[in-house]
């Protein structure tokens, strides 16, 4: 009796016994291939969760970050350069004033794939912003139509910023960080948008000011969110212009600061300059924007002057006798930008 039971009993656990060899390898390939998926997507965020996932992690405690956008033409070194756009708007950061820590809430949005790979490889906080048939990763010259499309996308991803709840300084990346900014902004909580000037005309609070959308900052409330919202649907009425020409007709003859109740503070080119307007005093510069000029290359040549004329002025306050001296320093000439707009003829 037992060995009949042995000898038909021994078939059935072996059976058993494979049946489960076999499902635990299936388990445990569903497990192998669902970790290789997880790792890919870790450094291609895509959508709306990776977004919010970004912004937590560069966001200060009162959920404000610092944001930049990115393409190719200004993260990728061309033939013969030295260096990039971007390696310059960092190094700013290593040079500037109580300004490197700041560089933990900075959010790279980059709208290419190389400008992404390059802001992973200098381990900063990345997001990759993709627009269906659009390539952004060239040179948009000043006022072009793929100028003018950048603009746009940049102003309906910031809208998305301040829906979910984030106050944000936008900085262009053609801008030199030599102080840190919060230190210089108001900090009037009550102020809804504080924006940069091409040329400051004296008076921080009248709308007739000339605005600059390459340096600003702007708290997250239903307000500003309306502002940015009817700001972007104006892009289809407004063929040929720029997001910046259209902020500021909307401020000037559109009333939007009224309409919405806005407090809105222009801010002064002592402190935010540019090349349209140098700041007067090295001691009291905040950012310098290369605005007022039409090229790439125009630009990194003259902002790693003005970093030279940066690093010149810390090394002269150094010195305690020296101290007088940086009251009367000056920007050296911005010649690229200039001869940028030269137009040339050819025979």
């Amino acid at each position: 009796m037992d060995y009949a039971k042995h000898s038909v009993g021994n078939p059935a656990l072996l059976l058993m016994f494979f049946i489960g060899v076999f499902y635990l390898f299936l388990w445990s390939s569903s497990i192998t291939n669902d970790s290789s998926n997880t790792t890919t997507d870790i450094h291609a965020p895509r959508d709306q969760d990776d977004l919010e996932e970004a912004l937590s992690k560069a966001s200060m405690a009162n959920k404000t970050v610092i944001i930049t956008i990115v393409n190719k033409a200004y993260a990728e070194q061309d033939v013969g350069a030295d260096t990039t756009m971007l390696d310059l708007f960092l190094e700013s950061f290593w040079l500037g004033e109580d300004t490197r820590s700041l560089l933990n809430h900075l959010l790279l949005v980059a709208v290419d794939q190389t400008a992404y790979d390059r802001c992973v490889f200098r381990r900063l906080n990345c997001y990759r912003l993709e627009t269906d048939g659009v390539d952004f990763g060239g040179e948009k010259i000043y006022m072009s139509e793929d100028f003018i499309k950048m603009m746009w996308r940049r102003t309906h991803f910031l809208l998305e910023v301040l829906k979910r709840g984030y106050s944000f300084i936008f900085t262009d990346t053609d801008v030199m960080w030599l102080r840190n900014p919060f230190l210089r902004l108001s900090k009037n909580e009550s102020e809804d948008l504080q924006i940069s000037t091409d040329v400051f005309l004296g008076d921080p609070l009248p709308e007739k000011q000339l605005i600059n959308t390459g340096f600003y900052y702007v708290r997250s409330r239903n307000k500003t969110i309306a502002m940015f919202d009817k700001w972007y649907t104006m892009k289809e009425n407004s063929t040929g212009q720029k997001e910046q020409d259209v902020l500021l007709n909307l401020m000037q003859a559109g009333g939007i600061i009224r309409e919405l109740n806005l407090s809105v503070r222009f801010l002064d080119t002592l402190y935010f300059s540019g090349f349209c307007q140098n700041s007067k005093d090295f001691r009291a510069v905040t950012t310098v924007h290369a605005n007022c000029c039409r090229s790439i290359n125009a630009k990194v040549k003259d902002l790693k002057v003005v970093l030279r004329d940066w690093k010149r002025f810390k090394k002269i306050s150094s010195y305690k006798r020296l101290a007088n001296v940086t009251a009367n320093l000056v920007w050296s000439g911005h010649f690229g930008c200039w001869n940028s707009w030269r137009v040339r003829t050819y025979k």
